[in-house]
């Protein structure tokens, strides 16, 4: 089911499958602000990143001795979330554990969405509780897609407000799912970043250590289309290597893929969040339309 909320500057529709935002509208004029999934590119939106953010060391996990298997961003996007609640500015949807999640992550959870539309700007809300009676170990990410041309547009970075003049990235392992030893340091000229298809010939950029808690995206003329906002402690930017595609994502984490070197024990894997029995873990994100 599609289920779409409106105001007089924006229109804004979330799948119930994966609940997955598909589309954001400037109302005015119909323009769509997001990438609309063709599969000869790349088949999703803005997918949700549970309980895995990125991909796990040989795919495989240990927990309390015991090894799990895990698909690279989880499971959670591929699932049917039940609507909660609908009102006239917010959406909320929720989805379980199941006894075919429990094979391969073995945790009660309740993981509830929340989208909330205020004049220009979307707020992607994220609760998770243990509802189990152990602890609980996940990391939770955003991964939406906005159009863009890659050979004229450009990216801003900004902390707490102030253009940065470089931000430093990882990269994957060739050919891996991997985070490898080696670091990308990038210049930037006034925060900006000038985006081209070749930026992501090795993949996704890594930004750890809570680099930049805004980015905006500009056009040829560094006029601003876009900013996402978030207070992760890291995030990625990325578009296919070697598709020119005409999008780039923008995706506050809170965890990323293993490291190369990585144990393979889930209680050690970098980033991610630990919950009591009961304890619940809150986020949010926001896409402002300029």
């Amino acid at each position: 089911m599609i289920y779409e909320l409106k105001n007089n500057v924006l229109s804004v529709c979330v799948n119930s499958l994966g609940a997955e935002m598909k589309s954001i509208k400037k109302t005015a004029d119909d323009k769509e602000l997001m990438w609309h999934a063709d599969p000869a590119f790349w088949g999703r939106t803005s997918p949700i990143l549970f309980p895995f953010v990125g991909g796990t060391k040989e795919n495989t996990y240990y927990y309390n001795g015991q090894k799990y298997s895990a698909s690279s961003h989880g499971f959670a996007r591929d699932m049917e979330f039940e609507l909660k609640e609908q009102t006239e500015n917010e959406l909320w949807f929720s989805l379980c554990d199941t006894e075919e999640t429990r094979k391969n992550y073995p945790f009660s959870f309740e993981l509830n969405l929340g989208y909330r539309l205020n004049e220009n700007t979307v707020t992607l809300m994220w609760k998770v509780k243990n509802t189990g009676n152990e602890k609980m170990h996940f990391s939770i990410g955003g991964h939406p897609a906005f159009l863009c041309d890659l050979k004229t547009d450009a990216l801003i970075y900004r902390l707490k407000g102030e253009v940065l003049n470089n931000i430093t990235s990882g990269v994957l392992v060739y050919g891996s799912n991997v985070l490898s030893t080696k670091k990308i340091n990038i210049d930037l000229e006034n925060g900006i970043m000038p985006l081209s298809p070749s930026l992501f010939d090795e993949d996704a950029l890594i930004l750890e250590n809570a680099q930049a808690d805004e980015v905006t995206i500009v056009d040829k003329n560094k006029k601003p289309i876009l900013t996402v906002s978030f207070s992760a402690p890291l995030f990625g930017v990325w578009s296919p290597a070697g598709k020119d595609a005409p999008f780039v994502c923008i995706e506050p984490w809170y965890g990323r893929c293993d490291a190369a070197d990585f144990s393979q024990k889930l209680e050690e894997k970098a980033y991610s969040t630990a919950l009591k029995p009961n304890e619940s873990f809150e986020a949010e994100y926001s896409v402002k339309i300029h």
